[in-house]
Order: structure tokens, then C-alpha cells, then sequence
């Protein structure tokens, strides 16, 4: 068995959001930067698939996914709403993101690696069952979770999600679903402007807890937030899989929020999930990029998270 595998594709490079748009190809490029150091060498590297129909549909109705894919313009780009634009290989793109975290899933599921680490663009976190939204096309996270549950027939599915936005439409995609688990800290009173403490999940469907961060959190306030409330309810949740959407935006120096944090938090943290999944769910992880894009500060977060992976 291999401690980490990382997925990505080429042409998650092209897809291309517009002059001077923050969710660029340069996220991927610094993070590519990163894991050409000596201490990654070894680490083994796969192409992400495209995701399947069956496994797109798990989380969103068919009008999604042609709604989706029909607007991928062959030259150009197009503005699908103020934030989220597509170019004629975005929806090649969100395929390979999509596809990434199932086949990863796949990869742990099975035993044949520890856990693993998803380098792809376009994010997911915001796409709601039956919208697109701050970037996002498809639920990624989701998509893994219920691939984990439903093609695997693991009972209690965890997504933990860090970025500093709230993940509104993984909560939204599993909002219903049996057996699953979804966690957030994010800025409160920033976009999407969801994700209030009272959002607590369908009877008899997620459990979701949020714990919404005042603008100018920093490390104290942010470690609290888990070590009081998200750790110990999703210890008592007791996960037999563990999928991290992993934005990297509430670091100090991204221009996007308003979150204090430094490198050291995101290793913290990184090792307090791995050590619940070691207790519950037999080190199983998946983590999947998100946000960060401040390129600098993403790819140092990026190497302190992988490297925590790295370890088991």
C-alpha cells in the first residue's frame, strides 16, 4: 500500500476563466511548482478519469448536468453567472475534477493507497444540486461522498471543509442523504452567505454543523472552533470515510476573505482529521482542492497539507 496518491489531469490547466479572474490556471501551476520538490518525488501521481454519468447523477438531476455541458462554447468564453465562466475545455475540466475524487475514493476504498490528494480545477463546493455557482460546476465533494456510500457501501461519510467560504452546495447536495456527515468553518456574513449555526440538516438525512468565523479570525478562534465543536461531533459521528474539501482561502495574505491564518494552522489541522480517520475509518481519506488564490500562500499550504497526508 502507498501513504498518498495525487491526481490531477492536463487539462484541468485549460480551463480558462477570463483575464485577471482570481480561480485560474496559475493555482495549479504553483502547486505543480511545489510537488516537483525532492520530498514529493515519490509520491505517486495518477490522471484523473472523467466522472461518470451515473456518478454525476448522483448528485445532480440530468437538466444540471446538459445544462452544464451544453453551454461549453466552442471558442471563447461565457459568463454562466457574475463569478462563474466556461471555455471550450471547462467541461472536459469539470469532468477530470469530478472524476478525480471518485476515482480516489476508488484508490482508498480498495486498499490500494492510504489516502489521496486531488489537484484539480474547477472547484465544487458551491455547485448546488441544481446550480452553478462561485466557480463551481459540480459538487466534487458530494459527488465522492456518495460514490463512497453508494458504489463502496460505507454507512457514515464525512466531508469536513476548511475554505474560508461556505460550502453551500455540498451542503445542499447531501442535505438529505442518509449516512452522511457535513462540517464548515468559514468567514460568516461573506459569500454565499449561507451556512448559520441553525443549519443543521434533514431529519434523518445529513448531519450538518457549521461554525461560522468572524472576519479577522486567526489561529486561537480557528482551532477552538474544531477542538470544541467539529471534532467532537464528528468523533461521535464516527466516520468510516473521510473526504477534506480543502481551501487553502483563509489564510492571511489571500485577497478573497478576511481569515488570519497561517501555514502551521492548515498542518494542525490536516493532523487532527487523519487521527479521527485513523480512530473511525481506517486512515481512509480524500482530500479535494478548493479554494486558495493568493498562489504563494496555496502552494505552502498545499505542500503542509500533503505532507501530513504523507505520513499517514
Amino acid at each position: 500500500m502507498s501513504s498518498t496518491v495525487i491526481y490531477s489531469h492536463p487539462v484541468c490547466l485549460e480551463h480558462d476563466t477570463g483575464e485577471y479572474h482570481p480561480e485560474c490556471a496559475d493555482r495549479l501551476r504553483a502547486i505543480a511548482h511545489i510537488f516537483d520538490r525532492e520530498e514529493f518525488m515519490y509520491v505517486a501521481r495518477e490522471q484523473a478519469p472523467r466522472a461518470t454519468l451515473d456518478q454525476i447523477l448522483r448528485a445532480h438531476p440530468q437538466a444540471h448536468y446538459d445544462f452544464v455541458m451544453d453551454a461549453v462554447p466552442g471558442e471563447g468564453c461565457v459568463e454562466l453567472d457574475g463569478d462563474t465562466f466556461l471555455s471550450p475545455k471547462s467541461g472536459e475540466a469539470a469532468l477530470r475534477s469530478a472524476g478525480a475524487g471518485c476515482a480516489a475514493v476508488d484508490e482508498v476504498a480498495t486498499g490500494r493507497s492510504r489516502n489521496a490528494f486531488c489537484a484539480v480545477r474547477p472547484p465544487g463546493h458551491h455547485a448546488e444540486r441544481e446550480a452553478v455557482m462561485g466557480f463551481c460546476l459540480f459538487s466534487n465533494a458530494a459527488i465522492a461522498a456518495l460514490h463512497a456510500r453508494d458504489a463502496h457501501g460505507f454507512k457514515r461519510v464525512a466531508v469536513v471543509d476548511f475554505d474560508v467560504h461556505h460550502g453551500n452546495g455540498t451542503q445542499d447536495v447531501l442535505w438529505n442523504e442518509p449516512g452522511t456527515f457535513y462540517a464548515s468553518t468559514h468567514q460568516a456574513d461573506a459569500f454565499p452567505y449561507t451556512g448559520k449555526e441553525d443549519e443543521t440538516g434533514a431529519e434523518g438525512g445529513c448531519t450538518v454543523v457549521n461554525v461560522p468565523l468572524p472576519a479577522g479570525t486567526a489561529s486561537e478562534q480557528f482551532r477552538a472552533a474544531y477542538s470544541d465543536v467539529i471534532l467532537p461531533r464528528l468523533d461521535s459521528f464516527r466516520p468510516d470515510f473521510l473526504i477534506i474539501s480543502a481551501g487553502f482561502d483563509a489564510h492571511a495574505a489571500d485577497p478573497m476573505a478576511h481569515l488570519r491564518l497561517q501555514v502551521a494552522d492548515f498542518d494542525w489541522l490536516t493532523r487532527q482529521l487523519l487521527g479521527i480517520a485513523r480512530t473511525h475509518a481506517q486512515r481512509r481519506v480524500v482530500s479535494l482542492l478548493e479554494g486558495g488564490y493568493e498562489t504563494r500562500a496555496l502552494a505552502a499550504c498545499v505542500a503542509a497539507h500533503v505532507r501530513v497526508l504523507m505520513e499517514g
